[in-house]
């Protein structure tokens, strides 16, 4: 199942600028790891998704897992041939505007090793770069 919000107070939004840096959202909050976005780029539903996945497969019985963003941006596209000054497209995706240094991602419960693996490889799947981060590091 895709990430997609259940309400929304209007369908189409303006979509924000990524300019700046994230200072929400840039401090550990719960667990020991955690995936921290080194560039500014929206992250789609289904990029989310595949990145959680390969989380949960090695999470699923020892570690925890703490999504820290949502996508809740509706990202929209014109149909094909469509004539100028026919409005706003439909919606196509939801994404989530990920600024530099948001925490993505945070993980618990696995060891360092395992991890580090576990989120460079989650990391792939998604259209920024991001690192991982320990707890006591400063990045």
């Amino acid at each position: 199942m895709l990430l997609t919000p259940k309400k929304w107070k209007y369908r189409k939004q303006i979509v924000p600028s990524l300019k700046g840096k994230s200072y929400r959202g840039s401090t550990i909050s719960f667990w020991e790891y955690w995936l921290k976005a080194t560039t500014s780029w929206y992250v789609t539903n289904k990029q989310l998704e595949a990145a959680r996945k390969v989380i949960v497969r090695h999470t699923r019985k020892v570690g925890q897992l703490w999504m820290r963003v949502f996508p809740d941006t509706p990202i929209t596209k014109k149909g094909l041939e469509m004539p100028m000054g026919s409005g706003k497209g439909d919606v196509d995706i939801y994404a989530a505007p990920v600024r530099k240094w948001k925490i993505l991602f945070e993980v618990s419960g696995l060891s360092r090793e395992l991890a580090e693996e576990v989120i460079t490889s989650a990391a792939k799947k998604l259209p920024i770069k991001a690192r991982f981060v320990a707890k006591g590091e400063i990045k």
